[in-house]
């Protein structure tokens, strides 16, 4: 299906998960991986992944519910009019500051995620000393992928 506002993540990486929509971060990133999803443009950047999950753990709505909106070519604002309108947890604007603010802090905290953590930093850029959240990773990663120095 041809989605005129799908990007095309095998050209291009889909936003920061810093990039904030309704104060949350991971949405607008989430909704770019959906919409090149079902446009079959979402290179190797995976739908409802695991930090694509904690928002929708968050605000309480499944992800195909939301790749449903995303088909029908609903835009970011309307998207994010629906999540608020169907979210299990309405959230209020100082929880979703604060749980924005602590999904920016995250970093591994498992042994098994930081190993994943490690070998992924340690692949695209083993002289950054500066990379220590998930975050991080996931913008040195798109900046290097699409050809970006590390």
């Amino acid at each position: 299906m041809a989605l005129k506002n799908a990007p095309d993540l095998t050209q291009r990486p889909p936003r920061s998960p810093r990039v904030r929509l309704g104060g949350y971060v991971i949405l607008p990133r989430m909704l770019d991986k959906g919409r090149a999803t079902v446009a079959g443009r979402n290179g190797e950047y995976n739908y409802a992944c695991p930090v694509d999950q904690r928002f929708l753990d968050f605000v309480g709505v499944k992800a195909g519910a939301v790749k449903r909106q995303l088909a029908a070519g609903k835009s970011d604002g309307e998207v994010l009019a629906w999540i608020q309108k169907h979210a299990q947890h309405k959230r209020t604007e100082p929880e979703i500051r604060m749980w924005s603010a602590c999904q920016e802090q995250r970093a591994p905290a498992d042994t098994e995620s930081r190993e994943f953590f490690h070998k992924v930093h340690s692949k695209i850029a083993p002289k950054r000393e500066d990379i220590s959240t998930w975050f991080d990773l996931l913008d040195l990663d798109d900046h290097v992928t699409f050809g970006g120095m590390a």
